[in-house]
């Protein structure tokens, strides 16, 4: 039997429910971490952030969507041409600050253009309730019309890697489906994976995952089934857990864990600058 022939065969058996994990319910609103927003501890473990003194650097972009609004996105250009771009998606605050200045960062590492995406529509929470709140009432349907707006503007000769955490995790890797072809890595910061064979097919980059085992919502059962799905489909899945909490890489957070964050970091550096050499 030719490999291919297994690989058809394994995403069958997965389609129809036979690997674990890989049955699905109706999606929710936004992606699977929206059903954690009715839990209080999900919710006591994002403290809100502390305030940064950060002086933009980027603009503010905007750009049509499919579904005839506008797009939001803060941007730093890469000085050169260049047919490289990275996407950083927020957290369930929004695009705040941190974000800003986690974009900023990125951009000095890597050299690339660095848009970092608003998918809230300009809304910033301020409190848990009303981050609660954005990331449980967001529609599927905008946040892939925001990213699909994002990714035209590029055109199709584009290399496209994406980043994300929490919330933003999950969006990362959806990015990255979406962006197809032009897609060239994608970074899972203690985000909800994708839970079907039928969303995760269409994938063609290689996919990093950074999660804490402390975290009680992305913890190593929600990692071993997308690890599991990935092998069906005949993804790339590499995955480092680290001692540490939900949001250890947020410095702006209580639970921010430096030397954690700094391991990641140098993996995720590694790993950007290998599929957007």
């Amino acid at each position: 039997m030719t490999t291919r022939l297994l690989l058809h065969l394994a995403v069958v058996a997965c389609i129809g429910g036979f690997i674990s994990g890989c049955q699905s319910s109706s999606p929710d609103t936004s992606d699977g971490m929206a059903k954690f927003t009715t839990d209080k501890s999900f919710k006591d473990a994002h403290e809100i952030p502390e305030e940064l003194d950060v002086h933009p650097r980027g603009e503010l972009v905007t750009f049509p969507t499919a579904d005839g609004k506008e797009g939001r996105a803060y941007v730093l250009r890469s000085t050169a041409p260049s047919a490289k771009h990275l996407i950083v998606i927020h957290e369930w605050w929004g695009l705040n600050d941190h974000i800003k200045q986690e974009a900023e960062r990125l951009f000095d590492s890597l050299g690339v253009h660095v848009w970092a995406i608003d998918l809230y529509d300009g809304q910033v929470a301020t409190t848990r309730e009303e981050a609660g709140t954005l990331m449980q009432t967001r529609k599927q349907e905008r946040l892939e019309a925001i990213l699909r707006g994002a990714l035209d503007q590029w055109g199709p000769d584009a290399q496209v890697a994406t980043i994300g955490w929490c919330f933003g995790g999950g969006w990362s890797l959806r990015a990255s489906i979406l962006a197809g072809e032009r897609s060239e890595g994608c970074v899972i910061y203690y985000g909800m994976p994708v839970e079907t064979a039928t969303e995760l097919v269409p994938l063609k980059a290689e996919v990093l995952g950074l999660f804490a085992s402390r975290d009680q919502w992305i913890n190593a059962e929600v990692v071993r089934k997308f690890a599991a799905l990935c092998q069906a489909t005949g993804k790339t899945f590499t995955y480092h857990f680290y001692d540490a909490d939900h949001a250890f890489a947020n410095p702006s957070s209580p639970r921010f864990d430096e030397p954690a964050a700094q391991e990641a970091n140098a993996l995720v550096l590694s790993f950007l600058k290998q599929k957007l050499r």
